[in-house]
Order: structure tokens, then sequence, then C-alpha cells
């Protein structure tokens, strides 16, 4: 199992995963929903400069995309924001997932946020690495608390959590 870049990853199936998310599904937003495929071309050099810190738009932070790829299958999108805006503190995080549909159960997501993690402790300036979850997707909560993950506060909507960056 490994975490690949989404410019160094294979075109067509990267297109084809990206194609089995909806648009916004328990906050994990696909940016690229309903992209043809040159849309989604430009797509993936947009990500690779905003990965580089070029081009960024008005109040983000560089940010990469990795896609989770095991046994020659792409089965997850895994988002690091580099370091946090005020809003990112008080929002999304640091760190967002997905799981294509059919591979969902498998403990993809626990393995790739692992993987992440460890890229994370070499980019991110802070201490903990900032969650959120909406309260209604227990599957994320639990992923996030087997990564050493804990409830640090919550809303009517979402928990909010930390995962601390043991270096």
């Amino acid at each position: 199992m490994k975490l690949i870049k989404l410019w160094e990853a294979d075109f067509d199936r990267a297109y084809e995963l990206q194609n089995t998310f909806v648009q916004d599904e328990n906050g994990f937003i696909n940016a690229a929903y309903g992209f043809s495929r040159e849309e989604f071309q430009e797509y993936v050099k947009l990500r690779k400069q905003n990965s580089e810190g070029v081009n960024l738009p008005e109040g983000f932070v560089p940010d990469t995309v990795y896609l989770l790829e095991t046994e020659g299958e792409y089965v997850g999108i895994f988002n690091l924001r580099h370091r946090l805006t005020e809003g990112l503190v008080h929002g999304a995080g640091h760190i967002g997932y997905g799981i294509s549909p059919k591979y969902r159960g498998k403990g993809y997501a626990t393995k790739g946020l692992e993987m992440l993690l460890e890229i994370a402790r070499k980019i991110v300036p802070e201490e903990e690495i900032y969650l959120s979850v909406h309260k209604d997707n227990l599957a994320s909560l639990n992923v996030q608390k087997k990564n050493g993950a804990y409830i640090h506060h919550e809303n009517e909507a979402e928990y909010f959590t930390r995962i601390p960056l043991k270096r």
C-alpha cells in the first residue's frame, strides 16, 4: 500500500477514482466533481502548483492530494494541508480523506491516514494534526481514533479531533 501524489499517478485510473465520489459526502468535497477529462487534466496541474505554493487563491495554504494505491488499485483520496489558517483551525483542519464506496470497510482509511501522518510529520509545523468529522460518520471518527486522535471539541454537527505529531 502506498500514497501517490495526484500528478504522479496514472491519469486514467486517477480520473476513474475521482468519478467514484459524489460532490460532497460527509464533508469530503470532491473538487473535481463532474469534470471532463480535459478539465481534470487542468485540475491535476493546478493541484501540483498549489502543493508548491504557486497560484494559491487568497486565504489558501499549500496542500497535496495523494491517492491511496493497494494491489494496483486506487482506492482513496487523501488531502494534506501543509499548515493552518484561522479558518482551518476552526474548520476542516489539515487532512481530508475519502475511500471509494466499493473499498469501504476494509481498513484502507485507517492505513492511509497512518501513512499520511508520517508525511505530515515532515511538513506540518503545528504540534498536532487538526481534523473534523461529521457526527453521523462514526466510521471516520473511528479511523481517526485508531490513529491516535482525541476529540478536542464539538459543535452540533461535527467533532473536531487532534492527533499529536510525535517527532
